[in-house]
């Protein structure tokens, strides 16, 4: 093999090209179990955060993989967020299997200094026979994607860092693993599957592996359960971080080993505040894409695919507005910087094919659907989350990842199910593989590829912009990419960018 052939080239050679030279991998050699180094595919991990790092074990476990740089712009610090007390710290100790691991330190751990213990000692205690050298630590990805010939690259940085970080690693022919959103910006996400579908790199969107249970609703309606469907109803506990109602006039000094010029990336210059970061950044337009990208990508990816979904023909809001005193007289504040603390919002689809026009509803901050009166009949209430499919003849209440949809009433899901025999639920997802793994190492694309999240993206980004204009209708065309109906709101499908840091398709 020339010298110059980079390794990815390689591994990504046609199945003809391989069957012309016959090699003993060395996992058959050394045992069940065992990926030679030289097998493995090489990733940098983009963004050390609270999420970042507790989804870490699971990719350092797989053995088809190995972990050689580590990525963020903050050195190190014990002042990030987590949902419960000393969650992020003990949730890793536990999959270090060492219980004191940086208890010493306190607060909750972060950035790539941690990402790089994190990784080294894992891998020091499961892959001694490796004889692994060491994760290389960036503050800066561009970089990473210079200095460093990995395989691919999983992004989990601030929303608003998604769409530069993932189409630069695409063109430097990178294989890219994505948490949501695809972008937080309508034109950036477009870019995103633009350059996926240009690459053809393998690309996978991680909320994708949510909702395996809308295949089961889909084909209860294809055989009449409810008969035709004409709204989905989909509601979420979220925000569970800080809304901030208005724009933080202190100004705290940068915190110590924390490029904030690096964090903000293709965002204009502003002073640094603890109120933009660490968790908390997905509550404001410029930083991130709100409850509904949090959490709909989750909810809502394979609806939009196994309904077969376009981007939305109309998308209205109605958010929640928050009020002060100004000189004794209580007005409402104008905000056009962060989400609104609750919200409902109204996507509105074409008919396609044999499919009527539908409605699909996002509900968040507290605010769930008008309870329908099936409920009553078996005496419950709206769960906490959850999604309601509504037919001309009935109704489907489907569950997250812990319940199963069913139909309801209960009676009605007898009679169903009597008529109609039982349903097969799919199996479970296998943790020990990830169902994008195949696809990195050359195999089919996987229902979460990039190329397949232009609706939902439109859709997310679209709403984001109606609720920064106070809950204004927008009528969209897709083709052009264009809002009909209100030339203003064009102006919002992208962003300012600073000096430099410019996206182009």
């Amino acid at each position: 093999m020339s010298s110059q052939m980079k390794r990815r080239q390689f591994l990504g050679t046609t199945a003809a090209s391989a069957a012309a030279i016959t090699i003993v991998p060395r996992h058959v050699l050394g045992g069940q179990g065992h990926v030679a180094p030289s097998d493995k595919l090489t990733f940098g991990y983009i963004g050390c955060g609270t999420e970042g790092l507790t989804e870490m074990p699971a990719l350092l476990r797989v053995p088809e993989i190995q972990v050689v740089a580590v990525c963020d712009p903050n050195r190190e610090s014990t002042d990030y967020v987590e949902w419960g007390k000393d969650s992020v710290r003990s949730e890793l100790a536990t999959a270090l299997e060492m219980p004191d691991w940086r208890k010493d330190k306190g607060g909750v751990p972060g950035g790539r200094e941690v990402g790089r213990e994190l990784a080294e000692l894992f891998y020091a205690r499961q892959r001694a026979t490796d004889k692994f050298k060491g994760v290389r630590m960036y503050a800066d990805f561009r970089e990473l994607l210079d200095k460093e010939d990995v395989d691919a690259v999983k992004v989990m940085t601030p929303d608003h860092l998604h769409a530069t970080v993932a189409v630069a690693a695409m063109r430097k022919g990178r294989r890219v693993l994505m948490h949501k959103p695809l972008a937080n910006r309508l034109l950036e996400a477009r870019l995103v599957v633009d350059t996926a579908k240009k690459t053809k790199l393998a690309t996978h969107f991680l909320p994708s592996i949510a909702g395996a249970s809308v295949g089961i609703v889909k084909d209860w309606i294809d055989r009449g359960a409810i008969g035709t469907l004409r709204e989905i109803h989909n509601w979420s506990n979220r925000p569970v971080w800080p809304q901030y109602d208005v724009i933080p006039t202190d100004t705290p000094p940068v915190p110590k080993d924390f490029d904030w010029d690096l964090w903000l990336g293709p965002s204009l210059p502003r002073r640094y505040h603890p109120h933009y970061t660490h968790a908390v950044f997905r509550g404001w337009y410029e930083f991130g894409g709100g409850a509904v990208a949090d959490m709909g990508h989750y909810s809502l990816w394979r609806v939009f695919q196994q309904f077969d979904l376009d981007a939305p023909t109309v998308v209205e809001t109605s958010p929640t507005h928050v009020c002060t005193l100004a000189d004794h007289v209580s007005v409402a504040i104008a905000n056009d910087y962060s989400f609104p603390t609750a919200c409902t919002i109204r996507f509105r689809f074409a008919a396609k094919g044999s499919r009527p026009a539908l409605d699909l509803f996002w509900y968040d901050g507290g605010i769930k659907p008008r309870p329908p009166e099936e409920l009553d009949e078996d005496n419950r209430q709206l769960p906490a989350e959850g999604i309601l499919y509504v037919g001309d003849k009935g109704k489907i209440l489907g569950g997250f990842e812990s319940e199963d949809p069913m139909i309801i009433p209960y009676r009605k899901a007898r009679e169903f199910r009597t008529a109609a025999g039982p349903t097969v639920l799919p199996p479970a997802e296998q943790d020990e593989k990830p169902v994008w793994l195949d696809h990195f190492r050359g195999g089919p694309p996987t229902f979460g590829s990039f190329t397949l999240a232009g609706p939902i993206s439109d859709a997310f980004n679209l709403a984001a912009i109606s609720l920064r204009l106070g809950g204004r209708r927008l009528v969209w065309d897709a083709a052009s990419a264009k809002v009909t109906n209100d030339e203003g709101a064009n102006r919002l499908l992208g962003r300012d960018y600073r000096k430099g840091w410019e996206l182009v398709g």
